[in-house]
């Protein structure tokens, strides 16, 4: 089977991108799916570059693919950010097949068949939602899942609902389960501030059968699992490059304006001085994501899922301020639909929105630290239990591989046990700064050329 290169890939998301945009507006006005986009992803095979070549797909990395994503959300952030959506499920099902977890079947049917998969995960989060009812060979779900990107033409929805035995907290049962499967129902109600073209409707499950075989995980209900540390590391790079694409379409839009006016006024140095400081940020921050998933070649320790949601806040916050700032820059005119800045800023907003939103990531974080086993009034011990939060450490370490070795506890939950399940292998850590060293170094070296520079010519599609 041909396959396109990383190469033609950059140039065909060009082409693509610069269609995708002549219809953006119209979808954000109708708020209707990106349909006719999503049609000529499939017939690129787009959805299938994640899945390896050994397995019939386009054999991209995961660092590529949120390269790719960058720049298709300077064309069209609805388009990007859906299929963003899809891309993460097909990269923790890759990390999942590396890890002896899972089968090549889905990635298989991912390469050949293309199927859109729709996760409900954002809002789940620890506690989910809906109710399983045991049945005869499987479960009986009843739930309501809300922001269920490109749900308006999925093909299979990944979710999960709770069970509850008698005696019990109940557990999370994870599964996934056709679209059209009898009971599920898509609501058609997203219509919303920003990101109109995702699709992202409720998806209403009424009594749906659920074989046994599709169960994929059970955990306990509210308590964190490593599981998590898999999928924020694989979707936040992918889902943040989106937005990072929209502040470096919105920077160049204003910058554009600014030089275009006979009269310039005196601030629009200084302002959009300030800009590329907050873009610098946005780029920096999405970059080390880039780094810390290492093309999915990754340990899901909770220090590296501190670490990567630390940096989606980061991220978030600078694209909103960039596209804030490119609005100021701009003034009145930014305030029309026609001008563009305005969708740009009404699609940003949803960066706020991922998991995990600012305020819960913080306490998230504050709790991991305060319930971390290091001592924090020793300087050297404080260090490694803080890791790299207080700097990006692009090329150092963060923490100390042998604080690691012991496993991590998060709320007083030990974790060392089920880490190991998904892919820890602690036996290694006698070598593990010798790997950590590896995998700080090459990280570092092969994301970097692939983020656009900040002072590129703006008469190119990037900053």
């Amino acid at each position: 089977m041909n396959t396109m290169t990383f190469e033609h890939w950059l140039q065909r998301i060009h082409e693509l991108g610069r269609d995708f945009e002549t219809r953006s507006e119209i979808h954000d006005a109708e708020s209707s799916f990106v349909s006719e986009n999503y049609t000529s992803l499939q017939r690129e095979r787009f959805l299938a570059t994640l899945v390896p070549e050994s397995l019939g797909g386009g054999g991209l990395t995961h660092s590529q693919v949120c390269e790719l994503l960058r720049l298709l959300g300077q064309y069209c952030g609805s388009t990007a950010l859906a299929v963003s959506m899809h891309q993460h499920l097909v990269a923790a099902a890759v990390w999942r097949h590396r890890h002896g977890q899972s089968g090549p079947e889905l990635l298989q049917s991912v390469a050949t068949r293309q199927p859109i998969l729709v996760s409900t995960g954002a809002r789940d989060w620890l506690e989910s939602g809906g109710e399983m009812i045991r049945t005869e060979g499987g479960y009986r779900v009843k739930a309501t899942k809300s922001f269920a990107s490109q749900s308006a033409a999925g093909d299979v929805l990944v979710t999960s609902a709770v069970y509850s035995e008698p005696g019990s907290d109940g557990q999370v049962l994870h599964f996934a389960v056709p679209m059209k499967a009898e009971g599920v129902c898509v609501l058609r109600d997203w219509h919303t501030l920003g990101m109109r073209g995702t699709g992202s409707h409720t998806v209403r499950l009424e009594n749906v059968f659920v074989p046994d075989a599709a169960i994929t995980l059970r955990r306990p209900r509210g308590k964190f699992h490593p599981v998590f540390n898999v999928v924020v590391t694989v979707a936040m790079p992918l889902i943040m490059a989106v937005y990072h694409g929209i502040a470096q379409r919105a920077a160049r839009e204003a910058v554009e304006y600014a030089r275009r006016q006979r009269r310039p006024k005196l601030h629009w140095p200084e302002a959009i001085g300030g800009l590329f400081n907050e873009l610098a940020s946005a780029e920096l921050n999405h970059r080390d994501m880039i780094r810390l998933a290492h093309d999915l070649d990754f340990r899901p320790e909770d220090r590296l899922g501190q670490e990567i949601l630390t940096r989606k806040t980061n991220v978030a916050n600078a694209c909103i301020s960039v596209v804030t700032r490119a609005m100021e820059i701009v003034g009145g005119q930014a305030f029309y639909r026609s001008f563009g800045l305005e969708r740009l800023f009404r699609d940003v907003q949803g960066a706020r929105y991922h998991p995990l939103p600012e305020a819960e990531q913080q306490r998230f974080l504050g709790e991991w630290i305060l319930s971390n086993p290091q001592p924090v009034d020793d300087p050297a011990a404080q260090d490694a239990a803080v890791g790299g939060f207080g700097r990006l450490a692009l090329e150092g370490v963060c923490g100390s591989p042998d604080a690691e070795a012991g496993g991590s506890r998060l709320g007083g939950q030990d974790h060392h046990a089920e880490g190991h399940r998904l892919g820890h292998d602690h036996r290694q850590h006698g070598q593990g700064r010798h790997l950590h060293h590896d995998r700080e170094g090459r990280g570092a070296s092969h994301a970097a050329p692939r983020i656009a520079p900040l002072c590129r010519s703006t008469r190119t599609s990037n900053i």
